[in-house]
């Protein structure tokens, strides 16, 4: 294969602060400072390191209602939910107990074969996924 994996996933935010806090404690993400970004006043990214080579980076722009709208699975456009890989077993057990806490999750764990799956809401609505491979 010629990738070694996912940089980044931008997407637009209605709340840069909520998102940050939530990414930070469930995932212990490292979150950089919010900064202008774009022609349009008003427009700020922020990048949330996820893991060692992906990032998210969030995009606030004021008086962008998108990220109030909520469509069922499936119905969400060409990207319906993104998947994140935890480092190991413990890690995913940790994340699951976290997400449930902070009501992220109900924490229901899928058995997909080869890999275990686990489905969350970000404080958006955003749908994500943590996997674990089988060990």
């Amino acid at each position: 294969m010629l990738l070694d994996g996912i940089n980044h996933i931008a997407w637009i935010s209605g709340d840069i602060e909520r998102l940050k806090a939530f990414y930070a404690e469930v995932f212990e993400a490292q979150v950089g400072p919010t900064r202008p970004h774009g022609d349009e006043p008003g427009e700020t990214m922020t990048v949330i390191r996820i893991g060692p080579h992906t990032e998210l980076n969030i995009v606030t722009i004021e008086g962008n209602s998108e990220p109030e709208r909520q469509t069922p699975m499936w119905g969400r456009g060409r990207i319906d939910h993104f998947g994140l890989h935890a480092a190991s077993g413990a890690a995913f057990a940790t994340i699951r107990e976290r997400l449930i806490r902070v009501g992220a999750s109900d924490g229901t764990v899928n058995d997909f074969g080869a890999v275990y799956s686990l489905f969350f809401r970000d404080p958006d609505g955003l749908e994500g996924e943590v996997l674990s491979a089988k060990e």
